[in-house]
């Protein structure tokens, strides 16, 4: 699934946004590229949509997507969860260098200096990810799959890969296990009853059969980003986390009980982006 306008460029930022009822990941993704472009001008950045969220692709949009690839064929048409497209990331991407990420992350500050310390491997999956005060986060709850499974705690939310054999052989791996998902998840997974694939499972499972050693990095801690899910950071999750904490504004930085979230920070509640926060990246950029 090779396209003639792969690598184009050297390297860049990647996600996919597939709005699904009422979540416009879109806007999402608007606000991420507008978060690369502040902390690192210059960069590029790539948006992998399907035919009903092309169509939603504004002017304004055009001005921080560098690149607007559409979906050839959707995996997720009938699912209510897009995760069937994700292994498809390395064969749509224009860079011969990419990051990809989870269309809600942004970033608060530069992190030009982690493409030398990914250029060590050919495909990197962060592991583990921090809570707001930036500590390494011991919470499994969320985790349990990983536990009972032994698998890796990879993070799909943020993860490097170049044009490489072993990545490709990574993304084919991950493709048959997406595209058997049923039949993997009643064979090979215990206490797993999930009825769509994940992607950090489904590239945990991938990464134990070519070889954790091969697309992690442990080692590099400092290669995660914050997570926002109400468990990691002490929070009752009946309750949205940004209705528990001060969370300030001061684009790119954003301070959450007066931390300054020097990670990527991964908001997970689509609620957080309000359009006063869109228009602060907007003003920001001058869009």
């Amino acid at each position: 699934m090779r396209r003639l306008n792969q690598y184009q460029s050297q390297k860049g930022f990647l996600t996919i946004a597939q709005n699904s009822g009422d979540v416009d990941y879109l806007r999402m993704a608007y606000a991420q590229a507008m978060s690369i472009k502040l902390t690192m001008p210059g960069s590029l950045y790539a948006v992998v949509v399907d035919k009903s969220t092309a169509e939603q692709v504004l002017d304004k949009h055009r001005q921080v997507f560098d690149y607007v690839i559409e979906l050839d064929d959707d995996a997720s048409a009938n699912d209510s969860w897009k995760f069937r497209n994700e292994w498809k990331v390395a064969f749509l991407t224009p860079f011969k260098e990419t990051i990809k990420v989870e269309s809600d992350l942004v970033f608060t500050r530069s992190i030009e200096h982690w493409w030398t310390a990914f250029r060590l491997k050919d495909i990197v999956l962060s592991t583990g990810c921090r809570d707001y005060l930036q500590n390494k986060s011991g919470c499994r709850d969320y985790r349990k799959i990983f536990d009972d499974n032994e698998l890796p705690d990879v993070y799909n939310g943020l993860m490097y890969f170049r044009y490489s054999p072993t990545s490709s052989e990574f993304f084919w791996i991950a493709q048959h296990i997406f595209e058997n998902w049923e039949m993997i998840r009643d064979t090979h997974l215990v206490n797993c009853r999930d009825p769509y694939p994940s992607t950090d499972v489904v590239y945990a499972l991938s990464a134990k059969l070519l070889g954790v050693e091969k697309c992690t990095m442990p080692s590099m801690d400092f290669i995660n980003f914050v997570h926002m899910k109400s468990k990691i950071n002490g929070f009752r999750e009946q309750i949205p986390w940004h209705e528990l904490v001060v969370c300030e504004t001061e684009l790119p930085m954003i301070r959450i009980n007066n931390i300054n979230q020097y990670h990527p920070l991964h908001y997970f509640d689509k609620d957080w982006l309000t359009d006063d926060i869109v228009e602060e990246y907007e003003h920001a950029l001058r869009i």
